[in-house]
C-alpha cells in the first residue's frame, strides 16, 4: 500500500523553548478565566437562591467579574485605580440604618453590589477583597479606621503599603483620586488591620498590636463570602 505523501498529512508542531513558555502562559491564563468564571457563576446561584431574581445587581455582579478578569495582569497601580473607580460608582452612600436596619453592619462585596449601597467600611471591603483577588499581597492592604476631620466623624478607607515602610495610598469613597496618605490631612488614623493583624499609626507603617482574628465582625465577613461562594482563605 502506497505511503501518503508528508504533505498530505498535518505538520508536526515544534517550538521552541520560548515557544514552549508562551503556550504555557495562555494556558495559564486560560484556566484562570475559565475559574473565575465558574467561581462567579456560583456566587450569581448562590445569591439567587438568597434573594430570588437580583435585576440589576446581576449585572453589578458581572461587572465586577469583568473588571476583576480584566485587570488580572495589570500593574499593581492600575488595579488600584481599576479597583477603586469601580466600587465608587457601582455603589452610593448610605448609612447601614438605611441599608440594612442596623446600626453597624460589615456587608461582602455582593451584599454591598445586591443592594447597589456600601457605607464606609463597606467600600474599604470590597475594594480589599477586590485586590486580594488580583493577587495583591495581604500585608500590602490594611482596612485602617480614621477620623474624617471635615466631617468630624469616624470613617474608613483602605490603604496601600508599596514596601512596609512606605507612604501609604488611600482609596477613599469621599474623594474619587487615590492620594498619598501624607496629601490627606483631613484624614487622622486610629488603627488599621489586615489578615496579619491589628496596627496602631505610627512611623514605618506603624506597630502591630493584635491578632485580626480577634475582631469578630471581620470573621463573620469571612465567613459570610465563603458562603456565597468567593473563597478568602484568612483574607
Amino acid at each position: 500500500m502506497p505511503r501518503s505523501p508528508r504533505s498530505q498529512g498535518w505538520p508536526t508542531p515544534r517550538l521552541g523553548f520560548g515557544g514552549w513558555l508562551l503556550l504555557a502562559g495562555f494556558l495559564l491564563t486560560l484556566l484562570s478565566s475559565v475559574r473565575a468564571d465558574r467561581d462567579f457563576a456560583q456566587i450569581l446561584q448562590n445569591a439567587e437562591k438568597r434573594y430570588g431574581t437580583l435585576g440589576p445587581a446581576r449585572e453589578r455582579i458581572e461587572a465586577w467579574s469583568q473588571m476583576l478578569q480584566g485587570e488580572r495582569n495589570a500593574p499593581e497601580r492600575e488595579q488600584l485605580n481599576a479597583v477603586n473607580r469601580f466600587f465608587n460608582q457601582q455603589l452610593s452612600f448610605q448609612d447601614d440604618t438605611r441599608i440594612w436596619r442596623q446600626i453597624d453592619y460589615w456587608a461582602t462585596p455582593v451584599e454591598s453590589l445586591i443592594k447597589g449601597a456600601a457605607d464606609c467600611e463597606d467600600y474599604a471591603l470590597a475594594k480589599y477583597f477586590s485586590l486580594r483577588r488580583l493577587g495583591v499581597p495581604s500585608e500590602k492592604l490594611r482596612i485602617t479606621y480614621v477620623k474624617a476631620l471635615a466631617q468630624n466623624q469616624a470613617h474608613m478607607v483602605l490603604t496601600f503599603y508599596a514596601s512596609p515602610t512606605a507612604d501609604p495610598l488611600v482609596l477613599d469613597n469621599l474623594i474619587g483620586d487615590i492620594r498619598p496618605a501624607s496629601q490627606r490631612k483631613d484624614l487622622l488614623p486610629v488603627y488599621a488591620f489586615n489578615a496579619e493583624g491589628l496596627y496602631l499609626p505610627g512611623a514605618n507603617g506603624g506597630k502591630r498590636s493584635s491578632d485580626s482574628k480577634k475582631l469578630s465582625r471581620w470573621q463573620d465577613v469571612l465567613q459570610k463570602m465563603q458562603t456565597e461562594g468567593f473563597a478568602v482563605g484568612d483574607g
